[in-house]
């Protein structure tokens, strides 16, 4: 390890490889011990040659990299558990099938033993897109569906019913395969969508006080569903509009919008046009797994700008290059199971 890659790394200058060797001397030090301080004592061997970094600095570093660590372990957990559940379908299947056998061996009315033949098939699928990262898949019908970060999907392995059903939790463009027949139904919350062949975006992560939709092409409709299952509420949208529904009040409101911003992370893009830092720090908490504190003092300031596929700390550096503000990032804290607390951030007034 160099002093220039570090500070490159610092700089966000570093390439893939780079990044990926910086981590790895990072896990090796202090975040795998008690503390950062056994990283401070090997950071004295740079400091003493060439005092490039700050304390102050240190400190943000050492969180970036951390924040990066906690990403990567995020990854890693699912990874294996997909892993997991995979041998164990297998293994599964391996006791299963054997016993399918013997409880369909049957007499027949002539009194006759046939083997009867049955096929076994999974109800439910489910799509999972890790922290800070999104993932793109192909259901059964033709249609294409873009998953942000954080989100998840459950359909049928086949759309065998009148409709196109499926459940989503977080945020999902969908491109439907036309199909007048049978209707697709996106399921989120208290919000039903109903396309029959259109292009559209829904956003209902959990937290939000608010569930919305943006439809790009074709036409949906949207209905609020009571929990006996009556319809309470609907809108017809035409191409352009975006509605949401305000889980509060259960009110929905639809207006005329250019629509592009609220698709624009299937491609990379963080978009924010006039919106408060309140709305900013939400969007970015969802992205990158963390929990961003806003001061009342800078609650005013508001925010026009595109972000492409950026790192959330050079996001906060150009907010607060943008605007007067300051941020810090707060220790983690271990969990009992190894992994480490969520990322707390706290923006504040630059003094």
């Amino acid at each position: 390890m160099t002093k220039d890659l570090l500070e490159k790394y610092l700089n966000n200058r570093c390439t893939p490889q780079e990044v990926k060797e910086v981590i790895h001397w990072m896990k090796q030090q202090s975040f795998f011990t008690e503390s950062k301080e056994f990283g401070r004592v090997d950071w004295q061997q740079f400091k003493e040659e060439d005092s490039f970094v700050s304390d102050e600095k240190l400190d943000t570093l050492l969180d970036k990299i951390h924040h990066k660590l906690n990403i990567e372990e995020i990854r890693t957990v699912q990874i294996k558990s997909r892993r997991l559940m995979s041998r164990v379908t297998k293994a599964a299947a391996i006791i299963l099938f054997p016993v399918l056998a013997f409880l369909f061996y049957t007499v027949s009315e002539n009194n006759r033993l046939i083997n009867q033949i049955t096929t076994v098939s999974v109800d439910s699928l489910e799509v999972i897109a890790p922290v800070g990262s999104r993932t793109v898949f192909e259901l059964s019908d033709g249609s294409v569906v873009h998953l942000n970060c954080g989100s998840r999907i459950k359909y049928p392995q086949n759309f065998s019913g009148e409709t196109r059903g499926l459940a989503l939790i977080g945020e999902a463009y969908f491109d439907v395969a036309h199909n007048p027949d049978k209707p697709f139904v996106v399921s989120a919350g208290n919000i039903k969508v109903k396309a029959l062949g259109t292009q559209f975006n829904v956003n209902a992560y959990p937290e939000n006080n608010d569930i919305s939709t943006t439809l790009i092409e074709g036409k949906v409709i949207v209905e609020e569903i009571q929990n006996n299952g009556d319809i309470e509420n609907t809108k017809e949208l035409i191409p352009g509009q975006h509605v949401i529904y305000t889980k509060k009040t259960c009110m929905m409101e639809s207006s005329q919008e250019q629509v592009e911003k609220y698709i624009a992370w299937k491609d990379g893009k963080l978009v924010f046009e006039n919106e408060s830092i309140d709305q900013v720090a939400q969007r970015l908490s969802q992205m990158f797994n963390v929990e961003i504190e806003v001061a009342e003092e800078v609650a005013k300031y508001k925010y026009t700008v595109t972000f492409i596929d950026e790192p959330l700390f050079q996001i906060l550096d150009l907010l607060s290059f943008a605007t007067p503000i300051s941020y810090h990032a707060l220790p983690r804290s271990k969990n009992p199971d190894g992994t480490f607390s969520k990322q707390i951030i706290l923006i504040k007034k630059k003094k």
